[in-house]
């Protein structure tokens, strides 16, 4: 179903118990999940205007290859010894893309280590990336886009920095917006509730990215949380919070899109959680094999975001054999 925002109903507004009343329903919520595309590229919902031109979707799909590609370069890299440790994104690459992609120049994009794909939709260049990834702290200091900060290894420490950012743009009256994307695993942590209830109190122009990709290091989702969905954790702060299929690539730049010219309007945050899949080991320090089975990753791969993107184009006639080697 097309995205919309999840919602939270107060009943009472904080009044007390009427007179003879036992009990009473204090709020409720509910967690919308949206997709457009399902896992064989067929369109199962209206396509939101952007995913009707055709450029817009050769352009995203450019950029998920892109990401894929650099990956394979930099994970090469270091097993040679010519770079550092290098968390791929392999599998992720629509969830990065679409915020990527729903950004606005000015924008400020607070990314982790796993967003390759949307800072170089904004501009950073890959030997930015490689200087990083190979220990050299100049790396972070891009000329394009200066604005948006530096990668982020230590978890959920930038989400209070993201709030800070947001803060800052609404006191200066500034109309935009803040992206502050983040994994499964940060949500566990104090800095993300922090800085939830601080972006729900001042209302401040923030989106929060959950890319939840099923697992912290070694740690499985079901082991990191008993929340039926992670994006119900920004109702606490009294944010909207809502789920996408995070292979969807449309799915996740419409929620991301909206939610950011909500942002912009003083609408105040929103939560997105962006459903996933880790195919690589966390990082090439780590060996997945020890922890997950074959089986569930043979099933993920036939969830493939760009394969899903490639049958979408090519079933839309976006996608020629030449503009693929292209």
């Amino acid at each position: 179903m097309a995205a919309r925002f999840g919602r939270l109903e107060h009943s009472t507004r904080g009044r007390p118990l009427e007179r003879g009343a036992a009990s009473y329903t204090a709020a409720r919520f509910e967690i919308p999940f949206s997709r457009f595309v399902d896992e064989r590229g067929r369109v199962v919902a209206p396509l939101p205007a952007f995913a009707e031109d055709p450029a817009e979707l050769r352009a995203m799909y450019r950029a998920c290859k892109l990401t894929r590609a650099f990956d394979a370069r930099a994970v090469a890299l270091q097993r040679t010894g010519r770079l550092g440790t290098f968390p791929s994104s392999l599998g992720q690459e629509a969830t990065a893309v679409g915020l990527g992609a729903a950004m606005q120049p000015h924008d400020v994009l607070l990314p982790t280590y796993r967003e390759t794909g949307a800072m170089l939709l904004r501009g950073v260049r890959m030997t930015d990336l490689l200087l990083y990834w190979g220990g050299d702290e100049r790396g972070m200091a891009y000329a394009r886009p200066a604005h948006d900060f530096p990668i982020c290894v230590p978890i959920a420490t930038h989400a209070t920095q993201a709030v800070g950012v947001a803060y800052a743009m609404k006191h200066r009256r500034e109309r935009r917006a803040v992206v502050c994307a983040l994994g499964d695993g940060a949500t566990s942590k104090g800095d993300f509730y922090e800085a939830l209830n601080g972006a729900g109190v001042w209302r401040l122009g923030v989106v929060f990215v959950i890319v939840n990709n099923g697992w912290a290091i070694s740690v499985p989702r079901s082991r990191q949380s008993s929340s039926e969905t992670l994006a119900q954790k920004a109702i606490a702060a009294g944010i909207p919070g809502e789920q996408v299929d995070g292979n969807d690539v449309v799915a996740v730049r419409h929620a991301v899109g909206r939610a950011l010219e909500k942002a912009r309007d003083g609408g105040g945050p929103h939560v997105v959680e962006a459903l996933t899949y880790r195919l690589a080991d966390h990082t090439t320090a780590d060996d997945a094999r020890r922890y997950r089975d074959d089986e569930e990753l043979m099933r993920e791969r036939r969830r493939d975001p760009i394969e899903r993107l490639r049958r979408l184009i090519v079933s839309r006639g976006v996608l020629r054999p030449a503009d693929e080697a292209d």
